[in-house]
């Protein structure tokens, strides 16, 4: 027999992800001309997470909105769409670098945005600046085909400005910009600050994290794809950039 949780997803879709059966309007413009589903990451969420947090608590509730909010930075197309974030305020702070804007971070993805650097190049394990939405959505999604999974593991202060620690995992299948896979796991954490209004939306989002323990073990492989024009400059750069720690910063 169902359990209640199987019967809402039956019902719902996403149990995760709210908003995604709130579209009846059918004004959305999705990316891939749909909505998303979910469901390998979310297994993938559901056989990895370290917490299960109750129902309807502060750590579920944060959990569940930055889920959907980058649900919706990789698949709607205009950010008048977005029901997470309040788009005349929104501000994306990475490592400390300077704030992009809703329609910035929309532009860049959430790939680039979350890994753009001002380090020199040769001190660089992605060039954020080189790559498209699109190239850097599918350079991930080759690497981990069973999906990226998210989960808080803390909440150290609610609205209006909501503080967390996360994780983000998955495991390393695909190849990566020509790295063979080691179907290892591979993950980081973090730290977030959330700003948000009186409906929960996001005003502002500061994200703290070490690039390198992502990297780390997505370039430890060695090249595989000989077609690849950057390989011997890459193979030098992971060198140059292990030996300095990967510093993605400022």
């Amino acid at each position: 027999m169902a359990t209640a949780e199987e019967a809402l997803m039956k019902k719902s879709g996403d149990i995760y992800r709210s908003i995604l059966h709130d579209e009846a309007d059918n004004t959305t413009q999705w990316r891939h001309g749909g909505p998303p589903t979910y469901d390998s990451v979310n297994q993938l969420f559901e056989q990895g997470r370290t917490k299960e947090w109750p129902k309807g608590s502060l750590e579920e509730v944060v959990q569940n909105a930055i889920k959907s909010w980058e649900m919706e930075l990789s698949h709607k197309i205009r950010l008048q769409d977005f029901k997470t974030i309040n788009p005349d305020k929104f501000k994306l702070i990475v490592n400390g670098r300077k704030g992009l804007s809703g329609e910035e971070t929309l532009g860049l993805g959430s790939y680039n945005a979350l890994l753009k650097s001002s380090l020199p190049k040769e001190f660089q394990c992605y060039k954020a600046d080189e790559e498209t939405f699109e190239s850097s959505h599918d350079a991930f999604r080759s690497a981990f085909p069973r999906g990226f999974a998210w989960e808080v593991l803390s909440v150290y202060s609610g609205p209006p400005v909501i503080s967390f620690k996360f994780r983000h995992w998955g495991f390393f299948e695909g190849s990566f910009k020509g790295h063979a896979p080691t179907g290892e796991k591979v993950e980081f954490l973090g730290l977030g600050v959330l700003q948000v209004d009186e409906s929960l939306r996001a005003e502002e989002v500061e994200i703290y994290y070490d690039p390198a323990e992502l990297f780390g073990g997505l370039l430890k492989a060695p090249l595989i794809s000989p077609s690849q024009p950057e390989s011997e400059d890459n193979t030098v750069n992971v060198a140059a950039a292990a030996a300095h720690g990967c510093p993605f910063s400022k």
